[in-house]
């Protein structure tokens, strides 16, 4: 009896060790603080009416399609400044002062471009509108990577997307009809949802600085920890060479389906297949790719991504378009959590804002670039283009395995 009441003993402390073990990898023990920050990103991405709508906040007010395209240009180069200058604020004063900073002054640009009459200052008042609708990214991406360890980042960023993407698919539905009503509604929504997110921020999230940040002045500063960081340095211009490529579905990447003799529709549905599979295949494909090695990870996703868009050269017919974004959108799967995982581990502690910062603002130069040069290429040549896309991301992909060879500021 005793042997038998032992034996149940020692099943029950295994199966104890075995749950515990499931529970500290599950994305459900993420800390309290981390499902706040997810739920305040939601809100604010549901609430980002204004970006949506704002050519035809133009156009409904009078301006020349030129002139209207002007106002989200800017608001592109606002947020281009936002990667670099969320970054700073992220290590300095923190993450919770910069995501509250971003939300409350946010808010305040949209009100104030609600009542722009004249086009210069709708025009300056867009890219503060961009710059501080983005400020908070590089200090959410740093909190996370404060918040768990290492072997749960990956998760963690891929619930970080989640977020983001619910926000934005259910969004500019809402927003649709609030347009229809009143473009006013669309700037006091996209205010009020900022300042929730604010008020999360500020009541709910750690107000804590990182220890090492406390030390920083102790420690190498951004640029000398740069110099010798030799595989961040390759991970950038790779990162921008794959965001051209990723980019051109915002793009080009509808000129083509026009191309094909298809409408309108067709391309917003394609574009919908990438969010469905987001939405539904991405936080469970992360809880395989966190346990593969990083660097091949990201490569077999950015081949994935070359591969899908190369093949929109040959993919005349609507069947084959959906397999092409299906492809591309799988690379965009596996890779994103985990590139995101890799730049908050190749950070010191006391710069990951700043890496996350600077590695935005590299994609944030390919999301300039593409609609740019795409479009002048494929002026030129279509398939041109489309085969161009394949090299860069295959270039990009190989880049990131070669890293490997390098050193970095940190062991990963």
């Amino acid at each position: 009896m005793q042997a038998q009441t032992d034996r149940k003993d020692s099943e029950s402390g295994l199966a104890e060790k075995y749950t515990a073990n499931m529970i500290k990898v599950s994305s459900m023990h993420f800390p309290r603080s981390l499902w706040i920050l997810f739920a305040g990103v939601f809100l604010n991405r549901f609430g980002s009416f204004v970006s949506v709508f704002l050519v035809l906040y133009m156009t409904a007010r009078g301006y020349t399609a030129a002139q209207a395209g002007i106002a989200p240009a800017a608001y592109g180069i606002g947020s281009l400044a936002a990667s670099f200058c969320g970054g700073y604020l992220a290590d300095w004063p923190g993450r919770r002062a910069t995501i509250v900073l971003s939300m409350f002054s946010s808010a305040a640009t949209m009100l104030a471009l609600s009542q722009a009459q004249t086009l210069p200052l709708i025009i300056i008042l867009a890219g503060l509108a961009g710059m501080t609708a983005e400020l908070y990214r590089p200090a959410a991406s740093a909190l996370i990577a404060d918040l768990v360890p290492a072997e749960q980042q990956v998760v963690a960023f891929a619930w970080y997307r989640f977020a983001i993407n619910l926000g934005f698919a259910v969004g500019p539905t809402v927003a649709g009809l609030l347009a229809s009503r009143s473009f006013l509604l669309i700037f006091l929504g996209d205010a009020l949802t900022s300042c929730a997110f604010g008020l999360l921020a500020l009541f709910a999230l750690p107000g804590y600085k990182h220890p090492a940040i406390m030390q920083e002045r102790e420690q190498d500063g951004l640029w000398r920890t740069l110099r010798y960081d030799y595989r961040y340095l390759l991970f950038l211009p790779a990162s921008t060479l794959l965001a051209f490529v990723y980019f051109q579905h915002l793009s080009t990447f509808a000129l083509q389906v026009q191309a094909y003799g298809l409408s309108n529709t067709i391309y917003g549905l394609l574009i919908s297949v990438n969010g469905i599979c987001i939405i539904f295949l991405e936080l469970p494909l992360s809880s395989i790719t966190r346990r593969l090695p990083t660097r091949p990870v990201i490569a077999f996703g950015w081949l994935l991504i070359a591969v899908g868009f190369s093949l929109i050269a040959i993919a005349h017919t609507l069947a084959l378009l959906i397999l092409t974004v299906i492809i591309w959108t799988l690379g965009e799967m596996v890779h994103s959590p985990v590139s995101a995982a890799y730049v908050a581990n190749m950070a010191p502690a006391h710069l990951r804002g700043r890496y996350q910062g600077i590695w935005g603002l590299a994609w944030g130069c390919g999301l300039v670039l593409a609609p740019l040069l795409g479009s002048l290429l494929f002026s030129w040549s279509a398939m041109g283009l489309w085969l161009l896309c394949g090299a860069l991301g295959l270039l990009a992909a190989l880049l990131v395995l070669s890293g490997g060879r390098l050193p970095a500021s940190r062991n990963v």
